[in-house]
């Protein structure tokens, strides 16, 4: 009997053992099922929708191209240019920069500035323009026509020149002009002279008739010429002369 229940005994131990290892056995077996599937999880990429993906594109930036000057820039050059087409053809005289030089007998004031450069009038240099050509008489001031201004830059382009013009008048207040008019022959009532738009004008060492021819060639607004008092007038009314 109590070999018997030796073998009872052994055999229930035994039994519980096997039991214990199956236990063990499929439990590790169910946690590795569901680690490998956890595992398959997180590696398993993750995708995006077309849509959504395409944000994540990196695009390759588009090779730099210099691009040429607005178009409000460039046509005002080449308006200009077509006004004058000669200019090119001289390196000194360009669309692109305009300078002058003024010499005033009555106030002996003298400049030499740029006025417009690169498709632009100067503010500063306009300012300057228009003290140095105010009524001397009164001190009133008006803006200078910048057609006469470059008039005036086309002028020395046709004769080739960079001496400053000697200003004997160019802006006239009402007073001055209604003064000129009584006292002196060939002043106009109505003057451009009074709207900032005409100029008298010589150059030291050149004859006062070259610079008649040359003003006459050019077709821009009025030139007048008076030997007796040694000036030429320009405007920029209606093309004529007198």
């Amino acid at each position: 009997m109590t070999s018997i229940d030796i073998d009872n005994d052994a055999t229930r131990l035994a039994r519980r053992k096997f039991l214990k290892h199956c236990a063990y056995g499929s439990l590790l077996a169910l946690c590795s099922t569901e680690v490998l599937s956890a595992t398959t999880h997180l590696v398993k990429p993750h995708k995006h929708p077309k849509k959504h993906a395409s944000s994540h594109t990196s695009k390759r930036p588009a090779p730099y191209r210099k691009t040429p000057p607005t178009s409000k820039r460039s046509s005002s050059i080449q308006s200009t240019s077509k006004t004058s087409p000669a200019i090119h053809t001289n390196s000194r005289f360009s669309p692109y920069h305009k300078s002058i030089a003024l010499h005033n007998i009555n106030t002996g004031d003298k400049i030499t500035l740029t006025y417009f450069e690169h498709g632009n009038y100067l503010h500063d240099a306009l300012h300057e323009i228009n003290y140095f050509a105010r009524d001397y008489h009164t001190g009133s001031i008006h803006p200078i026509d910048l057609k006469l201004l470059d008039q005036l830059h086309s002028l020395q382009f046709h004769l080739n020149t960079h001496k400053p013009f000697q200003v004997i008048s160019a802006y006239r207040s009402p007073l001055t002009n209604l003064a000129m008019h009584f006292q002196r022959k060939g002043v106009a009532k109505h003057s451009f002279h009074m709207e900032g738009r005409a100029i008298d004008i010589r150059i030291e060492g050149l004859a006062l008739e070259h610079i008649k021819n040359a003003a006459l060639s050019m077709q821009q607004g009025g030139v007048g010429y008076y030997p007796a008092t040694q000036f030429v007038h320009l405007d920029t009314g209606p093309v004529r002369s007198w």
